[in-house]
């Protein structure tokens, strides 16, 4: 059971450089850095559980990918602190650590190599969390991240008045929602006080499900009404998160 679990966790884990690919899909889709898009970093200091400690080094990997992404280093610097701090706080504070600010500050001009720094350190979390039996844990960073990931990008497609190449990416997460779904499912048990995030992304769930894919395809057809209600719902779920 234990071994399907890990590799529920990969697939979702393999699905986080999807996030990045979003990510440099907004900025190519002419979208503006908007801070208010951001989990503020004084909210750091407020999590003070693990179950929000978790979730929220998701949501602040996101978002340093995303100061990353838009070249603002001063802030990249302020987000990379956040995450490190409630890496440190979950054990695993080599993540997000100081080797990390000298491989971003080296490749500042590289948006690709940001990306994927930011990428890397949510493996090595993973893998940390994995081997010192707390695998529940890296479940609850992947949930943070994808909610983040799919709220900024309904925000920035809201934005870019409803840009089809962003709409079209967000509906590709079908899978990967499900994925998370199931994985949230099967670590219930380990993380306590998970029901609410997973009824909410069941909520989501129902909207994602009248998008049809067909399964060759790589673009999702997604109705401005599908669109608004996903936007809602992630922005619903995502400010439950980061309270």
């Amino acid at each position: 059971v234990q071994k399907e679990k890990n590799t529920k966790v990969q697939k979702m884990l393999s699905s986080l450089p999807s996030q990045s690919e979003t990510l440099k899909l907004l900025n190519d889709a002419g979208a503006k850095y908007n801070s208010k898009n951001l989990n503020p970093i004084e909210n750091t200091s407020k999590y003070s559980s693990v179950k929000s400690r978790a979730l929220n080094l998701g949501v602040y990997g996101i978002d340093l990918g995303v100061t990353s992404l838009f070249d603002q280093s001063q802030e990249s610097m302020l987000y990379l602190r956040c995450t490190n701090k409630l890496a440190t706080s979950l054990g695993i504070s080599g993540a997000f650590g100081e080797d990390m600010t000298s491989r971003i500050q080296a490749n500042e001009d590289n948006k690709d190599s940001m990306l994927a720094i930011v990428s890397q350190s949510f493996k090595n979390s993973d893998n940390y969390l994995q081997e010192n039996g707390q695998p529940g844990v890296s479940t609850l960073m992947v949930a943070g991240g994808w909610i983040e990931g799919l709220y900024v990008s309904t925000q920035i497609g809201i934005a870019t008045n409803n840009n089809e190449a962003v709409v079209s990416r967000i509906g590709m997460e079908k899978s990967n929602l499900d994925n998370l779904i199931s994985l949230l499912e099967s670590y219930k048990a380990e993380n306590q006080g998970t029901e609410d995030i997973i009824a909410s992304l069941k909520e989501l769930k129902k909207v994602y499900d009248t998008i049809l894919i067909a399964p060759t395809e790589t673009t999702a057809k997604v109705s401005p009404e599908q669109f608004k209600q996903i936007s809602e719902k992630a922005t619903e779920l995502r400010n439950k998160i980061i309270q």
